[in-house]
């Protein structure tokens, strides 16, 4: 089993949006996150969803870590960053919300190189149905080893 991973880091102290519609995905729920296909391929979970936050860690499959082993690809760092922004997203739009990603973008200022990583996403603006989020995932060691940000579109839950 692995050890819970650390809360900290430098999105925790931005400030994120609160709203009557802020949601907390239930445990039982963030697990069921958890298994899917994509995540258990590539080494993602998911393990807070509330408020405009999301913290997930990324411990790289092997599939995940090529060309170098335990060093996952940037296009994983992608995925890790992006998905999580949109956890964070999601609890902003209320029970069966959904999201789409706009745009998004991110950096890689050091080698990925010590996981397990954790990604910490935090909301920091929304208008309307349009949300702006900021991400960044840190090493074992709390070095920044992706950092990114993006705009998602709030998709209501459909009413039946």
């Amino acid at each position: 089993m692995m050890p819970e991973p650390p809360q900290a880091g430098a999105i925790s102290s931005a400030t994120t949006l609160q709203d009557e519609a802020d949601v907390q995905i239930p445990a039982d729920t963030v697990e069921r996150i958890n298994d899917n296909p994509l995540y258990e391929a590539l080494g993602i979970r998911v393990h807070e969803v509330r408020d405009g936050r999301a913290r997930a860690t990324l411990t790289p499959t092997v599939q995940a870590g090529w060309p170098t082993p335990g060093q996952p690809h940037g296009g994983v760092l992608f995925t890790t960053i992006d998905t999580t922004m949109a956890w964070a997203v999601i609890s902003l739009g209320g029970q069966g919300s959904g999201c789409a990603t706009v745009d998004c973008s991110i950096q890689y200022p050091a080698p990925a190189s010590h996981g397990p990583f954790v990604c910490q996403a935090a909301a920091i603006h929304r208008t309307g149905r349009t949300a702006f989020v900021r991400a960044e995932i840190t090493d074992s060691r709390g070095a920044i080893v992706a950092m990114g940000q993006g705009t998602f579109r709030i998709i209501a839950a459909k009413s039946i």
